[in-house]
């Protein structure tokens, strides 16, 4: 079995229900498809990224644990997505609301596909992040290590996990974000 990392996040009520009810539903697919849950952080309330662009999101990360590979996982997170009422956005609204965002963060220490490929996506600068995405499986996802809504989870789950490209841990990235990003995300009130 293979551990991969993977950050849940939605905005906006599904069909059952609020983000944090949505949120259960994945993890509850996830199992229904032969997918372990080894760890799950808490539940935390993060601001709208980019601001304005709708209410505040619930987010988490998990461990997980599969025998599928990380294009099948992927394809998985998709259907569990599709079936809890994400529709996916043209990449002029690549960063709207959703439902449900389900992102495959990491495979322990893999780089995939290549070193090359995931340089080329981090080094991408914003603006082109806003419009564009890649046709392929990025691991580590590169934008993990400027996101407090998914460091701070990660640190809650899985601290000494060290990111394959910059040699950091879990609470090293964490630490290195800019205090007014990590004070952003806050302990949600309505818990798993």
């Amino acid at each position: 079995m293979q551990e991969f990392l993977v950050a849940l996040g939605g905005n906006l009520p599904s069909v059952v229900g609020d983000p944090g009810a949505t949120l259960s539903a994945a993890l509850n697919q996830l199992v229904q498809n032969n997918i372990e849950i080894r760890a799950k952080s808490p539940l935390y309330d993060t601001p709208c990224f980019p601001a304005g662009a709708g209410p505040d999101y619930v987010n988490a990360v998990v461990l997980v644990a599969t025998r599928l590979s990380a294009k099948d996982l992927l394809l998985v997170l998709h259907d569990v997505e599709a079936a809890l009422g994400r529709v996916r956005r043209t990449a002029s609204k690549r960063w709207s609301g959703r439902t449900l965002d389900l992102d495959l963060l990491a495979m322990g220490d893999s780089i995939y596909p290549n070193m090359d490929e995931f340089q080329a996506w981090y080094e991408l600068p914003l603006e082109a992040q806003m419009r564009i995405a890649p046709e392929q499986l990025i691991l580590p996802h590169p934008r993990m290590t400027e996101r407090g809504f998914v460091l701070v989870p990660l640190n809650e789950i899985a601290p000494q996990w060290r990111h394959p490209v910059f040699g950091k841990t879990a609470a090293e990235l964490c630490a290195a974000l800019p205090e007014a990003q990590r004070a952003e995300v806050r302990p949600a009130q309505k818990q798993w």
